[in-house]
């Protein structure tokens, strides 16, 4: 598959590049399995992007995942992506990479 164009570390250099298909692929580079709950994050962090023209802080979608699955899912992100909200969710989902977050 022929990716749109990314930045140095990977990441989409415009998001609105970005379909299924590319998160797929994004997801296979960092071994990750996608499942409906990787999907309901993903989702939401796109439906955030396109409403605020920048990528959700990880409490925003802490707080999404949570109202969907229940208080004790509260860390469940760090389950979906263990390697780091920016490193893997953020890619995953198209968002460029947050220049003024760390990489977990």
């Amino acid at each position: 598959m022929q990716l749109p164009d990314t930045d140095d570390e990977g990441y989409l250099i415009d998001p609105l590049t970005w379909n299924e298909e590319i998160a797929q692929e994004f997801a296979r580079q960092e071994t990750i399995q996608l499942t409906d709950d990787h999907w309901d994050a993903i989702f939401f962090m796109r439906e955030y992007y396109a409403e605020h023209q920048v990528a959700p802080d990880v409490r925003h979608v802490m707080k999404h995942l949570a109202v969907r699955l229940g208080l004790e899912s509260r860390n469940k992100i760090f389950e979906l992506f263990p390697y780091g909200y920016v490193k893997q969710a953020c890619k995953i989902a198209g968002m460029k990479r947050p220049r003024a977050w760390s990489t977990g």
